[in-house]
């Protein structure tokens, strides 16, 4: 993995898991519209369509710089929809991350001809 592919995959890990906090903060405040004076619904939904905005821009960075297939990808975007996908789209990014790292190590001491 060149440094590229890795900063383009720490960028979207970066963005995933405040872009699942917006969402679950933006829901929170949407009931409180609804039951209460509270109205923080404008402010929040500006702060998470931010994220999102820039979640969509780095994971189509991180598809084309890793190669994704297409369901990779999908599952990816679909995570980015759904409460608490945010959380899990970092956990395996990160794992994706360790596992290419140490495929490019073991490569570089040519433990691995892959």
């Amino acid at each position: 993995m060149d440094i590229k592919t890795a900063s383009s995959l720490h960028r979207l890990r970066l963005v995933s898991a405040p872009e699942a906090v917006s969402f679950l903060l933006l829901l929170v405040c949407s009931v409180l519209k609804r039951t209460t004076e509270f109205n923080a619904v404008p402010v929040m939904g500006a702060i998470h369509g931010i994220l999102f905005v820039l979640y969509v821009l780095f994971w189509l960075d991180a598809w084309n710089r890793t190669k994704w297939s297409f369901k990779t990808a999908a599952v990816y975007f679909l995570l980015s929809v759904v409460p608490f996908g945010g959380f899990f789209a970092d956990r395996r990014l990160k794992r994706e991350a360790d596992d290419a790292v140490i495929a490019s190590r073991a490569r570089k001491e040519s433990v691995v001809e892959a």
